[in-house]
């Protein structure tokens, strides 16, 4: 009969041995970005099946964000009258906070769980093998390019849910609230400053790099066919939401 400590030292070893594959394929993973060939052309379309493709889904999250902040700040600010502030609060948020948080959040959930899904059904298939056949490097033709699409195309997706965030608090609290805009906007320009937003940026491509490694990683090494891929897109998608939240922290005491 298996004891307690037995059980959390075999979960803490299977960790372990999980981080430090994940390590190991980050590193591999940056070695081939640097090196040729270069696949362009795969690159391009990664950037637009993770990228282009998730532009809708984003600016839902982002428009419906911005707008129920601006309702519920100013429920909030009516009872010490300060409805004044609500463009700072959204804007800030959005662009310290929400804007990248979210966006990263249903990336991964979107291109996350397709990269892991595709990697996965080709290991399965044993497509990746085929490619050990023809000279080519797996890791350097499927992997490198939705690892830098992902990172790329998470910096443009975060700043454009910023701004449609911030658009659609405008919307709530100048159109719906009857906030005077002239002071909507002066609060969120002023209260706003460029730092705000590269940092807001730069963590946008953090959560970028998690959700192409971690895709890519649980695709890669899928095992036991069509359940296995299965499993491979579920931890996927919580293992790159877990990591996005967990980084969130840390990038915000390190920036801020």
């Amino acid at each position: 009969m298996i004891t307690w400590l037995e059980l959390i030292g075999k979960k803490t070893s299977s960790f372990i041995r999980e981080m430090g594959a994940v390590i190991i394929f980050l590193g591999q993973t940056l070695r081939w970005t640097v090196s040729s060939p270069f696949y362009l052309k795969n690159l391009l379309k990664q950037m637009e099946q993770i990228g282009v493709n998730s532009v809708p889904v984003v600016l839902t999250t982002a428009i419906s964000t911005g707008m129920v902040l601006a309702l519920q700040s100013y429920t909030g600010f009516k009872r010490f009258g300060a409805q004044s502030l609500i463009g700072a609060v959204v804007s800030l948020s959005m662009t310290r906070e929400l804007g990248p948080v979210l966006t990263g959040l249903m990336v991964a959930g979107r291109a996350g769980a397709a990269m892991a899904a595709e990697l996965g059904t080709m290991r399965v298939t044993e497509q990746i093998d085929a490619l050990y056949t023809m000279a080519t490097n797996p890791m350097k033709y499927l992997v490198v390019p939705r690892f830098l699409a992902s990172t790329i195309m998470m910096f443009f997706l975060s700043g454009l849910g910023m701004y449609i965030g911030i658009l659609g608090g405008y919307f709530v609290g100048v159109k719906v609230l009857g906030t005077n805009p002239v002071t909507y906007i002066n609060q969120s320009i002023n209260n706003t400053q460029v730092e705000d937003i590269w940092y807001g940026l730069i963590k946008s491509l953090v959560f970028g790099a998690v959700v192409g490694l971690i895709g890519c990683y649980k695709g890669f090494n899928t095992e036991g066919g069509a359940e296995g891929v299965g499993k491979a897109t579920t931890g996927a998608v919580v293992v790159s939401c877990m990591l996005i939240l967990i980084l969130d922290y840390f990038l915000s005491a390190l920036l801020w």
